[in-house]
C-alpha cells in the first residue's frame, strides 16, 4: 500500500507562512497584522510542517524530516519569540540576540541547500533564497537599516512563492499523472 507524499503540505504551510510575514517584513501590510502572522506560524508553517516531518520519517526520507520538522520548529519558536514578550513571559528579544536566531538558520539552510542539489532545481532555489533570507533579515537587526528590512521582505515573497510553486507542480503532478509545471 502506498501512501499520499506529504511534502507538498508541507512546502505549501512553509511558503504561505513565509509569504505572510515577508509581505509585512517589505511593507506591503502592516505590522498591526502581527495576528495574522501568528496563527498562520504556529499552526499551518508550524504544527502543519512538524506532522510532515513525522510523515517524512515514517517514509524513511531523513532530508524531508529533518527539514520539515526543523522549519515547523522554527514556526513555533519564531511566534514564541514575538509573543512572548507581550505575554509577560519574556523581555523583547534585541537585535543581536535576533540576528543570531536567524544567522544560525541561514547556517543550517545552507547545509540543507546542499543537499538539495542531489533533488530539484525548484528546491534549490526554495532553499537558495531561504538562506539568503536568514541573512538579509540578520543584517537588517544588526544594521537597523529599515531598507534591507525591506529587500529582504522581498526577497522573502520570492522564497515563498518558489516553496509554493514547488507544492503545486507536485499536487498537480500527482494528480495528472503527468508534469504540469517544471521543477
Amino acid at each position: 500500500m502506498t501512501s499520499a507524499n506529504p511534502a507538498p503540505l508541507g512546502l505549501m504551510a512553509f511558503g504561505m507562512t513565509t509569504v505572510l510575514l515577508n509581505l509585512v517584513n517589505a511593507g506591503i501590510l502592516p505590522s498591526s497584522g502581527v495576528g495574522v502572522i501568528f496563527a498562520m506560524g504556529l499552526f499551518y508553517g508550524g504544527i502543519a510542517q512538524v506532522i510532515v516531518g513525522v510523515l517524512e520519517f515514517k517514509k524513511g526520507n531523513t532530508f524531508g524530516t529533518v527539514a520539515f520538522l526543523s522549519y515547523g520548529m522554527f514556526w513555533i519558536s519564531l511566534v514564541a519569540i514575538l509573543l512572548f514578550p507581550s505575554l509577560g513571559w519574556a523581555s523583547v528579544v534585541d537585535p543581536r540576540s535576533m540576528a543570531a536566531y536567524l544567522i544560525l538558520w541561514g547556517i543550517f539552510s545552507g547545509f540543507l541547500f546542499l543537499g538539495t542539489l542531489k533533488l530539484g532545481k525548484g528546491l534549490q532555489v526554495v532553499f537558495l533564497t531561504l538562506v539568503i533570507l536568514f541573512f538579509l533579515l540578520a543584517a537588517a537587526d544588526l544594521s537597523g537599516i529599515g531598507a534591507l528590512k525591506t529587500i529582504a521582505g522581498i526577497e522573502g515573497i520570492f522564497c515563498g512563492a518558489s516553496a509554493i510553486y514547488v507544492a503545486a507542480a507536485e499536487v498537480l503532478k500527482d494528480v495528472y499523472k503527468r508534469e504540469l509545471l517544471p521543477l
